[in-house]
């Protein structure tokens, strides 16, 4: 079991994050995980930085802590060799501490560059291609490829390390989970749902399984609630709306009716490590087994010293229960 720490790069900015990956490093964390995204889910998050720049000097400032997408969208907003070249670079820099964490993209991000936002079986077979080109040019020498929806014409990434990075795949349906067994060396998700990892599994994929696990530390149950109703609101909708929304003006509208009670049930809320504890096992039930802690509530610096005193060893020690 390794545990991540989830860098919200839409309610930080960019010196903040370091700052959160640093200490991250130092309570015990095995990776840091950041959110690759153009715009915040809500306006009142207040930030969205260029995720690469960030984990760049995340690599610099740091000595063993692992550094991670979650994820990279690398079919419209990006080229795919653009990130072929951005990963293979972090890699070098970091001594091959860095994961691509890549998915299909959500409309939020990808509709900036005004190229419309396709259809998600068209998603699903543009990550496809997209991963086909990241594996090319990481084989080394000049690469070109002719797809549906995505070309390469004699490219080569001139830096490249000895091992390319680990692709995590983030999957949350049957196509998805095919292209992570078949074109990735590891599931990405941020649902508890036993049937992703064993879509996965049928597939063929055996490689590590990360999650995102919902928590949200204050002193006192409400208090956290509280602050992430206010943020964070947008992680109970699902997956098919938080996909297709383009703008912060229409989550907040989308989640108007989204109440305390939601969140306590959706969260880990509060000071009791039982709770968080609790709300990890159903991702190690479902077979997951890299683990991030995705904060949504009012104090980082709290919820890191929290999670050394209470939570470090209680999660390294779950284990799948029975019959799960």
């Amino acid at each position: 079991m390794e545990i991540g720490y989830k860098l919200a790069a839409e309610a930080y900015g960019p010196g903040e994050l370091v700052r959160q990956a640093v200490l991250a490093e130092e309570a015990g964390f095995d990776f840091v995980e950041i959110s690759d995204h153009f715009h915040p889910w809500l306006d009142n998050q207040g930030h969205s930085p260029f995720a690469w720049t960030v984990l760049g000097t995340i690599a610099a400032r740091t000595s063993r802590i692992g550094l991670a997408t979650g994820v990279t969208c690398p079919t419209m907003r990006y080229h795919p060799a653009i990130v072929a070249q951005a990963a293979a670079t972090l890699a070098l820099l970091s001594d091959g501490r860095f994961v691509l964490g890549v998915g299909s993209g959500e409309r939020l991000n990808e509709h900036v560059i005004g190229g419309g936002y396709p259809a998600v079986t068209a998603r699903h077979e543009m990550l496809r291609e997209a991963l086909e080109i990241i594996r090319l040019l990481w084989s080394g020498g000049y690469r070109s490829y002719q797809g549906k929806h995505l070309t390469l014409e004699d490219a080569r990434v001139f830096d490249l390390p000895d091992t390319p990075p680990l692709l995590a795949v983030a999957a949350s349906g049957p196509a998805s989970t095919r292209v992570a067994a078949e074109l990735g060396d590891a599931l990405f998700a941020t649902e508890a749902k036993a049937e992703i990892v064993q879509g996965y599994r049928d597939a063929g994929g055996s490689g590590p399984r990360y999650a995102e696990v919902p928590m949200a530390w204050a002193p006192d149950e409400r208090t956290a609630a509280r602050a992430a109703r206010e943020t964070s609101r947008w992680a109970v909708t699902g997956w098919k709306v938080m996909s297709e929304l383009p703008n912060p003006v229409n989550f907040d509208a989308a989640t108007t009716t989204v109440r305390e009670e939601d969140i306590l049930q959706a969260f880990a809320c509060g000071d009791d490590p039982e709770r968080y504890t609790e709300m990890a096992q159903g991702y190690v039930d479902a077979g997951f087994d890299r683990l991030v802690m995705q904060n949504a509530g009012p104090d980082p610096d709290g919820f890191i010293d929290f999670y050394r005193r209470e939570l470090d060893g209680r999660m390294r020690a779950l284990k799948p229960s029975a019959g799960a």
